[in-house]
């Protein structure tokens, strides 16, 4: 018999081996470094400005609230020199004759109309003249910003603008006191920076789309300046709110005038007594009558303020700074 030669049993075959995956070549690895350390210098840069700042902080804060004690203190603790921060013998008379006085809200009412007349008059012009002066190509360009700045240092006069006044037929009006200052300079150059540094792209881009140049200030233009002409706002609405000499000169009847002339007359009849019936005289308040004035007429530019003061600041440096 012929023996059958049996094989060993083989091992299964091993599959192939999977080919490598492509070995990723990262960038090294930064290595972290420690926050950076002020240096002495700076640190005591920091504690000299914090010092600094706070030091004008209460060089300001200090005499406005020395005036509030005052326009709220007895008349013989301020003749004494006894009221510093806080009022000492608390008296309102002073605030309740005025408040009680009809010709006073009809000055506060003319105030309020004045500065909003001539604060949207202000914004109006400025806001245009300033679009003209930022057109680098515009001919006579250089001539109107030299008249403009001219003004700054060199007026008529007193007499002069009041000729001009009474013979354009704008004596005890509104316009008398709206049109003789609605142009600052300053905030003219302030808007014209602005302006200048506004994309040109935008304009253009405007002009191809068919916007002529009212449609390219009033939708292009005007919405990206809301930080400059809010800050504008604020400059003339406090311009005008304070002043007086310009109703001084072109108003000759009481009920026309603002609160302003209400209060500086108050102010100097008050040692007279002439004011509401003598009884200014009567009560001896004649001491803190200018504190009580400055307060009334601080006390609505304190109010609107907050509401601008996120702009302010925005605006000034957009405007002055270039690049």
């Amino acid at each position: 018999m012929v023996a059958i030669e049996q094989s060993a049993p083989r091992a299964p075959a091993t599959p192939p081996a999977p080919p490598a995956k492509p070995r990723l070549v990262t960038a090294p690895r930064r290595r972290r470094w420690g926050r950076i350390h002020d240096t002495r210098g700076y640190r005591a840069f920091q504690v000299f400005n914090a010092i600094g700042l706070t030091l004008v902080v209460i060089a300001t804060l200090v005499p406005f609230v020395h005036v509030v004690a005052k326009s709220f203190s007895s008349e013989v603790a301020i003749r004494t020199g006894r009221v510093n921060l806080l009022p000492i013998g608390f008296n309102v008379d002073t605030y309740r004759l005025v408040s009680h006085d009809h010709l006073f809200w009809l000055n506060y009412w003319n105030t309020i109309k004045y500065t909003s007349v001539s604060t949207v008059v202000a914004l109006v012009l400025t806001t245009t003249y300033a679009f003209v002066l930022s057109k680098k190509h515009l001919k006579g360009r250089t001539l109107l910003i030299w008249v403009a700045v001219f003004t700054m240092f060199f007026s008529g006069g007193i007499i002069p603008n009041f000729v001009l006044i009474s013979a354009m037929g704008l004596r005890n009006q509104i316009w008398a006191i709206a049109l003789p200052n609605a142009i600052s300079v300053f905030n003219l150059l302030v808007m014209k920076a602005f302006f200048e540094n506004l994309p040109p792209e935008l304009e253009e881009a405007a002009a191809v789309d068919g916007l002529n140049t009212y449609g390219i200030l009033m939708r292009i233009v005007l919405p990206l300046s809301k930080a400059v002409l809010a800050t504008m706002t604020l400059f003339y609405s406090v311009s005008f709110w304070n002043s007086w000499f310009p109703a001084f000169l072109y108003l000759d009847h009481q009920n026309l005038n603002p609160v302003t002339i209400y209060l500086r007359n108050l102010l100097v009849g008050a040692t007279g007594g002439t004011n509401m019936g003598g009884q200014i005289s009567d009560l001896h308040i004649s001491a803190n009558v200018q504190a009580v004035a400055i307060v009334l007429i601080c006390v609505p530019i304190l109010l609107v303020y907050p509401f601008i003061q996120r702009y302010f600041v925005r605006g000034v440096m957009l405007g002055a700074v270039k690049g």
